[in-house]
């Protein structure tokens, strides 16, 4: 085999091996390049919340005691796909990736359509006590395990993979949740938790993504998706 022949060779299986590879994916679709916010507006709303969620350091921020607040979400809606993106948060602090959310009548939230990856201060914050409320688990349903979780200030890598029922969790290179989407166990899950009382919770076949709004300060930065 020639030296080319082998090099093709080991990158093509550099690229099956790896963690960022999907079979039939789309192109990656930029959705915050650390300064524009026009793939996003609030939950409910036509514009992007300015005031409640601010541009900083190349980073989708926060903003702490806004009057008015609000999760933020894509303007598109994805079916199957793969989210990457980093975070960090502040201490003691609390947010959250949330997929596949419907927009209901107002009064309504992202949460009580659209599941979500915890993203958590675990050391400060007490929902860090519980393996299924603290970083990277399906919040409230499923621990994060064989996680390693950087320190308040520090940038974490999150990625998302739902794909033919099948939903990952990544946090920092490592598979930390993997469950079926609509399978029985997830039922029993929902049925034995607050979010019984939401119907139509894990339930959309498509959705929107959100970044959550909890009062706290946390930063959001190179968030991009693609289709499955």
């Amino acid at each position: 085999m020639s030296l080319f022949m082998r090099g093709a060779l080991s990158f093509a299986l550099a690229v099956l091996v790896s963690p960022s590879f999907v079979a039939g994916a789309e192109r990656w679709k930029v959705l915050f390049d650390g300064k524009s916010t026009d793939a996003w507006r609030g939950y409910n709303r036509d514009a992007f919340p300015a005031g409640v969620w601010v541009v900083e350091g190349g980073a989708l921020k926060t903003v702490p005691g806004a009057k008015d607040p609000v999760d933020i979400i894509t303007k598109d809606k994805y079916k199957d796909f793969e989210l990457e993106l980093e975070w960090k948060i502040s201490t003691g602090g609390n947010s959250g990736i949330i997929y596949r959310v419907a927009e209901l009548p107002a009064p309504s939230q992202t949460y009580q359509t659209g599941p979500e990856m915890q993203v958590l201060d675990d050391d400060e914050h007490k929902d860090g006590k519980d393996p299924r409320t603290s970083a990277g688990a399906l919040y409230a349903l499923i621990a994060a395990t064989n996680k390693t979780l950087k320190p308040v200030g520090e940038w974490n890598k999150a990625r998302i993979v739902v794909k033919g029922g099948q939903v990952e969790h990544w946090l920092n290179g490592a598979k930390v949740v993997g469950y079926e989407w609509g399978s029985a166990e997830l039922k029993d899950l929902i049925a034995a938790s607050k979010f019984k009382e939401w119907p139509r919770f894990a339930t959309e076949a498509e959705g929107h993504i959100a970044l959550q709004y909890h009062g706290d300060a946390v930063w959001y930065r190179n968030v991009r998706i693609r289709k499955l």
